[in-house]
């Protein structure tokens, strides 16, 4: 139950994937692809990061970003937790969207910047959904590609880790259909993608913040976890299901108030956006929480389990 650490910093470029839930759709149609972007615009805004590059797939999407502050969970925070509520809100459902946590890619840009820009975009090739690339609409290529700029990316920022024309990137990405390389069979400890230098300093960083707690988020999620998995660590505490939590109506179920107590603790969610995940109001959340500290300073075993359930977030 232990979770990996993530390495959080500052002119650090990452390769993100994320997928939905149990492999699901989570773009049904066009409005739910634009929509994303423009909560991937939102983001940008927000926590002022670049945009390299882009695939958002039926049931999964990819990013290359590079943050300017050590905040990359709080990004991916923002961005899933704002399309779950949008996506449960449209369809009156409630529940997860996206399946666990992110994963998170380190990238050496001067080594594979071209390379995963190139593996992002042959997406729906490989899927064989298309056969020319340019011809996926939820993707970045054409911005690169085509005289319509793409305002999503920092194409001039870009230019940084690669200098081709137009047509010689158009080439560069063709070339692999036939040719397919994996970027990440070069992956170290599951996180990093670059040169020895390259990973010995990243990991030299990692030790110095879990051992200094550089970082502001001591024992709690601070965004590098979601509801999700809140939901998921109560429903194995207490031996029931993920759906049976939330969708518990009538007399909520003890491990459905302790998700809820837990979400407001450990996220930097409102109490609306809490309750657009479970199917309740934002009232309801904030009664449950307090339900769940009344009952903990009573009762010693439901304060040892939530300190337990606290712990597998612990950084």
């Amino acid at each position: 139950m232990a979770r990996p650490y993530r390495l959080q910093l500052e002119d650090c470029l990452y390769h993100i994937i994320s997928r939905g839930d149990d492999r699901k759709k989570i773009f049904i149609n066009r409005y739910d692809y634009e929509k994303f972007l423009e909560y991937l615009q939102l983001a940008k805004d927000k926590y002022k990061f670049y945009l390299y590059a882009y695939c958002l797939m039926p049931n999964h999407y990819h990013l290359l970003i590079e943050t300017t502050q050590p905040n990359l969970s709080r990004i991916m925070q923002y961005i899933n937790a704002s399309y779950t509520i949008y996506y449960n809100t449209k369809r009156r459902r409630c529940g997860h969207v996206f399946q666990g946590r992110y994963k998170s890619i380190v990238v050496e840009g001067d080594s594979y910047f071209l390379e995963l820009s190139r593996y992002i975009h042959l997406n729906p090739v490989r899927a064989k959904m298309i056969t020319d690339p340019s011809g996926y609409k939820w993707s970045s290529y054409r911005g690169y590609i085509k005289k319509k700029s793409d305002e999503h990316i920092d194409k001039e920022y870009a230019r940084r880790y690669f200098d081709m024309s137009v047509k010689q990137y158009q080439n560069f990405v063709l070339e692999g259909i036939n040719n397919q390389k994996n970027p990440f069979k070069d992956i170290y400890v599951g996180f990093i993608l670059g040169k020895t230098k390259f990973i010995k300093d990243k990991l030299k960083r990692l030790k110095g913040q879990i051992e200094g707690r550089e970082v502001s988020y001591k024992k709690r999620i601070s965004g590098s976890s979601d509801i999700d998995s809140i939901v998921r660590a109560a429903a194995q505490k207490y031996g029931q299901k993920v759906d049976d939590i939330y969708k518990a109506k009538r007399k909520p179920l003890l491990s459905k108030k302790i998700a809820l107590y837990l979400s407001k603790r450990l996220t930097g969610l409102t109490n609306r956006e809490i309750g657009e995940f479970f199917g309740i109001g934002h009232s309801a959340v904030s009664k449950a929480a307090m339900d769940i500290l009344k009952l903990a300073e009573k009762d010693k075993v439901i304060k040892k389990e939530i300190e337990e359930l606290i712990s597998h977030f612990e950084v």
